[in-house]
């Protein structure tokens, strides 16, 4: 835990660490948004992201204003065969097998032949099942943001700032995943396999097999790279 600032510099410090962390740990619901939000017409999107991280914000603000209800979260509810579940491994063990069986979905609907697509062309999805979605979602990605933020510092208006510059962050870095997404179809479906492996990385936790962050960020930062160098691959080729 960082110890409890009492000068100018310490606060600035405690802000900017907690910011950067909060940042990074929003890159997975950052995704999902991206991708759940490209399914609704195109009027829709730039205001289901930013609805969507608004609900990021106000959910993460609402757990850390309870901080001490959150702690019980980690308490055991029961215990099964001597593996202690809490109502936190419940929430990640679900939010991880829900975006794995919504990824393969996706990444089947994808690859499924375009022939059916065109004889029935597929309707855009409803704004408020994909908010919903995106809400539920949120929850769970956020229990780790929050959790952080209270292993990190017992200051309320520091968390709170911290999160929400995140947030202000996370709906300018939307709009250009979105479009980069847009502009490169095929990062759609590296996009749903991020999905599937942060699913798999939830399910996890769930199950107390804790997996560093570092290399699943240095995965999907590699498998980018790699996606852009096939990208200017192929720009070369059809020149």
């Amino acid at each position: 835990m960082l110890a409890a600032p009492h000068s100018f510099l310490g606060i600035l410090l405690s802000l900017l660490t907690l910011t950067l962390l909060e940042i990074v740990l929003g890159i997975d619901n950052l995704v999902f948004i991206s991708v759940t939000s490209a399914h609704l017409p195109k009027h829709q999107q730039k205001k289901a992201r930013q609805f969507g991280l608004t609900l990021a914000w106000v959910t993460r603000l609402l757990l850390l204003a309870s901080a001490l209800q959150l702690s019980k979260l980690t308490t055991a509810l029961f215990t099964l065969g001597g593996f202690a579940v809490s109502i936190r491994d419940i929430f990640l063990l679900g939010g991880g097998l829900f975006l794995i069986v919504k990824a393969v979905q996706e990444i089947h609907h994808e690859m499924e032949d375009k022939t059916e697509e065109l004889l029935s062309p597929k309707k855009a999805r409803r704004f408020w099942p994909v908010i919903i979605q995106i809400g539920i979602l949120d929850i769970v990605f956020s229990l780790d943001s929050v959790i952080t933020a209270v292993g990190l510092t017992q200051i309320f208006w520091i968390m709170a700032l911290s999160i929400s510059i995140a947030i202000v962050v996370m709906i300018w870095a939307s709009e250009i995943m979105s479009a980069f997404i847009e502009k490169h179809p095929t990062i759609k479906i590296l996009a749903f396999s991020f999905l599937i492996l942060i699913g798999t990385v939830l399910v996890a936790d769930g199950l107390h097999y804790h997996i560093p962050r570092a290399y699943i960020y240095f995965a999907i930062s590699f498998s980018v790279f790699v996606e852009w160098l096939n990208s200017l691959h192929r720009k070369k080729k059809s020149r």
